[in-house]
This record gives structure tokens, sequence and C-alpha cells, in this order.
């Protein structure tokens, strides 16, 4: 059913075609001193145009059966009419579906069979090569032009689709970096804790190993919850708190679980976030966090979010050792810039001119 629709255009195509030449023949026949046409030649015009319904599913078939049909009409003396409007057809579906070298050798043979059938029965002069020659080199280029263009949007369609792809897989692995990365880090602290109270004080070591059990056991959650919206082509899992700045309580605990002080400072209509700068926000704590447990030593960081009707500015500074020294910046501040970038907005990061590191991020709110 489907193919039958597919080639329906095709065969009222070739019934139309057909139509025209029963109808027009005669007329151009009278008009170049021929009285009248015999049924064979009919049978030629109707066999040229019927041919056009394999146009595009065997065009070079279809090419083939037209241009024996005009080359045996002009062949028998009959005049130039609407049977040559079929071999145009067929010559630009040669063109538009099949490659250059196949279409143009099969558009030469054609032009030879008809002007062969021209010159031997129709009377024509080696001057007047030309216009036959323009009745099969026209439509070629025509149907070469069109195929080349349809590949170049197909080719357009698949790059833009690599392209989505290549931005997703770079979401997810931001995604990824900034949910695994906090909780090894903090993981990471919590073990160094419990190894050096281990022998000494193992009341408190245990306290640290259970700390490292709610924090793995929390990043997996979070870790399942991105991969599993991933998956299904949404934001996040419906079985868990979507990541946003209402998790930010839970991120800072974690943090001042391995001895790191954190104070936090918000300001502003944060409940009505768009998402995107929601997740944004807490992404950018959380990483930032994530370089305090990693670089910072036993500093004490501080968090200010202040939201305002046009903009949200997200701040996170450490009392570590960062310092004036130049900073390499890793991954990490790489994904934060691109994700503040990819909304609109713009990011700082950089040693405190007291000691420490600073993030600060502005990101615009489209409410």
């Amino acid at each position: 059913m489907k193919r039958v629709r597919r080639n329906l255009p095709d065969g009222l195509l070739a019934l139309a075609l057909a139509g025209v030449g029963l109808i027009g023949t005669a007329p151009a026949g009278r008009n170049q001193g021929i009285a009248s046409v015999p049924a064979w030649a009919y049978v030629l015009v109707i066999t040229a145009a019927l041919a056009m319904a394999a146009r595009r599913w065997a065009p070079i078939a279809a090419l083939t059966v037209c241009a024996g049909a005009v080359s045996l009409y002009l062949l028998g003396g009959q005049p130039f009419g609407p049977i040559l409007l079929s071999l145009v057809v067929a010559v630009y579906s040669v063109g538009a579906h099949r490659p250059l070298k196949q279409a143009a050798a099969a558009a030469t043979c054609a032009f030879a069979a008809v002007l062969a059938g021209g010159l031997i029965g129709g009377g024509m002069s080696l001057d007047a090569v030309a216009p036959p020659l323009a009745w099969v080199a026209g439509p070629l280029a025509v149907g070469v032009t069109v195929r080349v263009g349809r590949e170049q949007l197909v080719q357009n369609r698949r790059d833009e689709a690599r392209r989505q792809a290549d931005a997703e897989r770079l979401r997810v692995a931001q995604e990824v970096h900034d949910v695994v990365g906090h909780g090894l880090a903090a993981i990471n602290m919590q073990a160094e804790i419990a190894l050096h109270l281990l022998a000494k004080q193992p009341h408190q070591a245990e306290a640290a190993l259970t700390a490292i059990s709610r924090t793995s056991r929390e990043s997996l959650d979070e870790l399942r919850a991105t991969l599993g919206a991933v998956r299904r082509g949404d934001d996040f899992d419906d079985r868990s708190p979507a990541p946003g700045l209402a998790r930010l309580p839970e991120l800072v605990d974690r943090t001042r679980s391995v001895g790191v002080p954190v104070t936090v400072d918000l300001a502003g209509p944060l409940e009505s976030l768009p998402a995107a700068i929601d997740l944004a926000a807490y992404r950018i704590v959380q990483e930032s966090l994530t370089n305090v447990l990693r670089h910072a030593g036993t500093a004490s960081a501080s968090v200010s979010v202040a939201c305002t009707s046009e903009d949200v500015t997200v701040s996170v500074s450490d009392t570590g050792r960062g310092g004036p020294a130049a900073v390499t910046p890793g991954h990490g501040l790489a994904g934060m810039r691109e994700r503040v970038t990819a909304l609109g907005g713009s990011l700082a990061a950089g040693p405190r001119p007291g000691g420490g590191f600073a993030v600060t991020a502005k990101l615009p709110v489209r409410r």
C-alpha cells in the first residue's frame, strides 16, 4: 500500500503525458504538413508516456523504453510533437535519480537513438542537431542539479544531527562530571579523616565512614537520575528531586560533613527560577565547592546567591591556598564557563587578592 501511494504521482504523470500525446499529436502533424498520424504512432506515444510510471524506481529502464519509442516514432517519419515531453521527463528523471556517470551515459545513448531516428526518418540535416541535443542536455542538467541539491540537503541534516548528538554528549559529560566529581571529592576527604582517626578515635572514624556511605548513596542516586533522564530524553527522573537550588542545603551539609565550614547567603525570589537557570546555578555551586574540597585544604567557603527580576548572581569563594598566583583552569571551570555562556551569562573565576579563590557567575533570567 505504501509503495502504491509513493508511485501514484508518477502514474498520474504518465497518464497525463499519454493524454497530451493523444490530443496534441494530430495538430502537431498538421502544422508540419502531415495530414494523418497512423495508429502505430499513437501506440508509441502511449508507450513513451506510460514508461514514466517507472521513472523513479527504474529511471534508466524508463529512459530506454521512452528513447526507443521516440526513435521508432521519428524513424517512421512522424511529426515532432508531445512525445518529446515524455523524453524530457525521462532524461530529467535519470539525472535526478542516478549518479552523474550513469545518467550521462544513458542520456548520450538516448540522444544517439533519437538523433538517428530524426536523421533517417524525419529528414533532419546535420545542421539540425542542436534542437534534439537541447531536449536531452537541458533536462539532464536540471535533473543533476536537483539531485545534487537533494543530496546536499540530506548531508546538512546528517551534519546537524551529528552536531546535536555531540552537544548532547557534552551536556551529559558535564552533568556526570559535576555529580561524580563532587561526590568523589567529598568521599576522598571523608576517607582520609577516617584513616587518620581509625587507630586513636574509632568512634569518630565510624562517623566519617557513615558520611562516606551517605555521600556515595546520594551521588549514585543523582547519577542514576541524570542518566535515566538522558535515556528517556527528559530533563530529570521524576522519582528524585530535580537538581536545583532547592537542594542547596544538602550540598552544603555534605561539604560541611568533611570539616569545611560553609556559610550561605540567599537573597531574592529563588523559587520561580526557570529550570535551566536553576540547574546551572546549582551546578556552579556544586563544582565550586568540589574545587574547594580538592584544592583549598581546610579552608572555609562562602556561598552567595542573589536573584533579581533580571538576573541571578552566584558567587562562591574560599580562604584556602588560591592566593594571587596564576591558576590553570581545569575541566570543571571550562564546563562552568560553557554552561554559563550557553545561557547568555558571564563567569569570572580567579584568585582573591587576600588569598583564596572566587567564582562569580551572572545568569540572565527569562521568566
